[in-house]
């Protein structure tokens, strides 16, 4: 592309000298001025345009040039994006497990707590007919060693109950457990202790329902040890002051042996 028009011009003068060389008489002076002037015009119009389209060129790369950067940064933006959105989701994740984690232990702690404060609370229980409310390791020793004694754990359950009710003097349960006691002691035949045993309910719970029994138990007891008018005073007393209870009825029946 040739961009300087004088030099062009020139070129195309030369050329037409030397293409046409019979017919260079035929031109005047002006008719030669006026047709350099008419190229001149013609170069500088195409000079024009070949500029114009140079800077349309120009303009356009630019423009794809700009487009290109902001698609790059565009890209590059959107792989940055792409990075933070896994970073948080590997961090939504961790919380999330951590969250999972903190519930559970929460869960466990209420558990245990509340198993704890559930050992702790009283119960509510009948005894003897009487409703009461009892500690849970108090029932639970009652229980264990009532168990020993229908077992036929006798020496163990005489253990257990004499320490139940050194454990537990306001107990609910400690008349029956005092009675249980006399009735360990009676079937390990030491008839003396359960004598002993059995004279506590009597003097300490008079209003248990208890009490009648362990008269009887303590006849009984008199009777093994051949002591029979202590026997036959006691079988009377349960006449006398529990009339309507089943030992009374069990008194009626032995009292006759007694006056042989």
């Amino acid at each position: 592309m040739i961009r300087d028009p004088g030099k062009f011009a020139f070129a195309l003068l030369a050329w037409s000298a030397l293409a046409a060389p019979a017919h260079a008489a035929l031109f005047g002076d002006d008719e030669a001025r006026k047709a350099i002037i008419e190229l001149r015009a013609k170069v500088a119009e195409q000079e024009q345009q070949l500029q114009a389209k140079d800077a349309e060129l120009a303009k356009r790369i630019e423009q794809l040039e700009t487009a290109n950067r902001a698609q790059l940064e565009f890209a590059n933006t959107i792989e940055s994006l792409r990075r933070e959105i896994a970073t948080l989701r590997g961090e939504i994740e961790r919380l999330t497990r951590d969250v999972a984690t903190q519930q559970q232990r929460s869960r466990d702690l209420y558990t245990d707590i509340d198993t704890r404060l559930k050992k702790l609370e009283p119960v509510a229980v009948t005894v003897d007919g009487q409703q009461a409310s009892v500690d849970r390791n108090e029932q639970a020793a009652y229980d264990a060693a009532l168990a020993q004694f229908r077992a036929g754990d006798f020496r163990g359950a005489a253990t257990n109950l004499q320490s139940f009710v050194a454990r537990y003097p306001q107990s609910p349960y400690a008349a029956s457990a005092q009675y249980w006691l006399g009735n360990s002691l009676y079937q390990l035949k030491d008839y003396r202790s359960a004598i002993a045993a059995q004279q506590v309910v009597v003097e300490r719970y008079r209003d248990s329902p208890r009490t009648p029994d362990a008269l009887l138990n303590i006849a009984s007891s008199q009777v093994e040890l051949n002591q029979r008018p202590q026997a036959q005073a006691t079988l009377q007393r349960i006449l006398k002051d529990y009339p309507d209870s089943e030992a009374a009825k069990a008194a009626r029946e032995r009292l006759p042996a007694m006056k042989r």
